[in-house]
């Protein structure tokens, strides 16, 4: 059985680095969808919501413009969609609207933990019809470091808060927000390689590399398999 062709639903620079990172072959489409919560919905339904929502918009898209007689055109598609949050308990933290509100957010999680929630989706097609969608949620636990209000302010500076849930990276290598953190090290980067790999290989598609290899230089922290292999010996 041939590998589909693979199709990742978002222009994130670091999602997009992770892929190419473990070696999996993709083309990225952006999928424009409007992100905002639904009311009453919970940092764990935003994901899941939107991971297959972005998937499902890639994928209506390829299909209207598909040609099925084209001999390039490939006999199955995935497409993986993949969202990110920020959580203080049931409270979603997206992407700052600008940099007072990063600074707010900073704020806020400064010396305390929060839960960072990611999903992903990954739908198969075949010359527009939909054949099977799987999905997989991974939720880390971050505390933060108790930084000061110039560390903050010099941050924002900075301009790395504005596109990320949370108004942080884990792995900014001046600010190094996190203190400690539970979990996956790649899910807060907004991409948990493992699940990824895991869902992949339900539809024959295995990467180059594996999470072990390319997470610590992507995150500059031990690897979530690494942690799990420690704790077996």
């Amino acid at each position: 059985m041939s590998s589909p062709k693979v199709i990742l639903a978002s222009n994130s620079p670091r999602r997009q680095q992770f892929f190419h990172a473990l070696g999996i072959p993709f083309l990225a489409e952006s999928a424009d969808i409007d992100e905002a919560p639904a009311p009453g919905e919970s940092p764990v339904q935003v994901v899941e919501r939107l991971a297959l929502a972005k998937a499902l918009a890639v994928v209506s898209r390829l299909s209207s413009i598909a040609d099925s007689t084209d001999p390039d055109h490939p006999a199955e598609t995935l497409v993986i969609g993949a969202d990110t949050v920020v959580a203080i308990g049931s409270e979603v933290l997206g992407k700052p609207a600008g940099a007072g509100e990063a600074h707010a957010m900073l704020t806020r999680l400064r010396a305390r933990p929060h839960e960072v929630h990611t999903a992903i989706a990954v739908v198969l097609y075949t010359e527009g019809v939909l054949k099977r969608t799987r999905s997989q949620l991974n939720t880390t636990t971050v505390e933060m470091r108790p930084y000061s209000n110039e560390e903050i302010a010099a941050y924002v500076a900075t301009g790395d808060p504005l596109d990320k849930a949370g108004a942080y990276a884990i792995q900014h290598q001046e600010f190094h927000p996190a203190k400690s953190i539970t979990g996956c090290p790649a899910g807060v980067m907004g991409l948990p390689a493992a699940d990824l790999i895991h869902l992949l290989s339900e539809f024959n598609v295995t990467p180059a590399r594996q999470p072990l290899q390319v997470c610590p230089a992507l995150t500059g922290l031990q690897c979530c398999q690494r942690q799990a292999v420690d704790s077996h010996l």
